[in-house]
């Protein structure tokens, strides 16, 4: 699927390109085929310009019987190279020429008031650019004047011009192809770490939700198919599946917050929240678990009065997954402390343990989804911890991220294997 996609941007890209690059090609093509033209016609107007002004000059007393005569004479001062002269009478009989193959004065050329140029094809290998035009002198209309040029001057260069640009086209839309292969790979990259993150999600909430799946189908098979219920029994099985029931609500919630997360959908209250407050009723919840592994819960929060801006039931929930992943993974006999302060603007509040501690290779992990940090099982490491594997679902601090960043703050972790690790929320207020 992503081959394809890739495939198609970069023939699009490739298309577009070239489609850009024609259009340019024939722009500059036809661009320098007109200047050359108008280089011609320059040319052969400098020339027309000489010799009129050379006949003036002659002070030609009978000008129909000395006219041909003189136009020889002043022809061979031009320095026209490859350049032929036409000379009709004003009935278009030719006169004089310099051009062994002419062409005879056209009807069309006939009775002009001003010069009137052309592409002629005296022959296939010869084409000619021409120009005729009347000479009027004292008011009277003494004949045409046609000056030819050779037209392979235009020809030769726009050819070479024709296949370079064709070549020069081709090899870029070719490297444009390339370079879009390379550029669609780059920007479909993100797409498709997305769609693994996506994949990997799936299965892992697939696992998530299959295993107390199993477990509840298997107390209900086990009731329907005792044909003497004990009631004992039975209503151990019945707590224990509440308790899945429980386990799964929990956790089809978290999967819902992350989704609505991702799509932008928080659906939060803002409003103005006494952090000194949330924190210490999270401690309260989390004192008795403290308790029951011997592990010591310190709150010691000098203002009772930090006011931050946000959703009270999410940032509770933000430092209630903070400080139970504190406890879960603090050996026994350990200690978790919550500070919190006010500094420019801003409330820092700090989740400490004295637990194992996570590797520094692990802390960029520790925030993804169904992530779960194992240290190494040995009976040295879990005598000392005590907690050689902790259950969860994995979404603890991926929650605490997102909520976190829904109200603008930042979560940043340290970490030092068999000291601890802290937790530090910044939220503005």
């Amino acid at each position: 699927m992503f081959q394809a996609m890739r495939r198609r941007l970069a023939l699009w890209y490739a298309i577009v390109t070239a489609v850009l690059l024609i259009v340019f090609a024939t722009g500059f093509y036809l661009y320098v085929q007109s200047t050359l033209i108008d280089r011609i016609d320059d040319t052969i107007d400098h020339v027309a310009e000489v010799i009129e002004r050379s006949l003036i000059r002659s002070n030609l007393i009978d000008l129909e019987s000395d006219f041909s005569r003189n136009l020889s004479v002043n022809a061979q001062e031009i320095d026209a190279d490859h350049i032929d002269i036409d000379w009709f009478s004003p009935s278009g009989e030719v006169l004089w020429t310099t051009n062994s193959n002419f062409d005879s004065l056209q009807p069309r050329e006939r009775g002009i008031l001003k010069p009137l140029y052309r592409t002629v094809h005296l022959s296939e290998a010869e084409p000619l650019r021409q120009m005729t035009e009347p000479i009027v002198i004292n008011g009277k209309l003494l004949g045409y004047l046609r000056i030819s040029h050779p037209w392979f001057e235009v020809t030769k260069p726009v050819k070479q011009l024709f296949l370079d640009l064709a070549l020069g086209t081709t090899l870029m839309v070719g490297v444009v192809s390339l370079c879009g292969w390379w550029l669609a790979g780059i920007a479909m990259e993100p797409v498709r770490e997305s769609y693994q993150r996506l994949k990997q999600f799936t299965a892992d909430a697939s696992h998530e939700l299959r295993n107390p799946i199993a477990v509840i189908q298997t107390n209900v098979q086990v009731a329907l198919s005792d044909p003497n219920p004990d009631l004992e029994f039975q209503k151990t099985q019945l707590e224990t599946i509440e308790r899945i029931t429980r386990r799964l609500g929990r956790l089809i919630e978290d999967l819902l917050f992350l989704a609505r997360h991702d799509g932008g959908i928080t659906n939060q209250k803002r409003e103005s929240c006494n952090l000194s407050q949330i924190l210490k009723e999270v401690a309260e919840e989390q004192l008795a678990i403290a308790q029951q592994k011997q592990i010591t819960l310190n709150l010691p929060i000098a203002d009772p009065n930090l006011f931050v801006s946000g959703d009270r039931d999410r940032l509770g929930r933000l430092f209630t997954n903070l400080v139970s992943n504190a406890i879960a993974y603090t050996p026994k006999e350990g200690k978790v402390q919550i500070t919190a302060q006010a500094s420019q603007g801003q409330v820092q509040v700090k989740v400490q343990d004295t637990g194992i501690g996570i590797p520094e290779a692990e802390l960029s992990q520790i925030f993804e989804r169904f992530y779960r940090y194992q240290p190494q099982k040995s009976s040295k490491s879990s005598t000392k911890s005590g907690s050689a594997s902790t259950s969860g679902s994995g979404l603890g601090l991926a929650i605490a991220k997102a909520i976190a960043e829904s109200h603008q703050g930042q979560i940043h972790v340290e970490s030092k294997v068999g000291q601890g690790t802290t937790f530090t929320v910044n939220l503005s207020q």
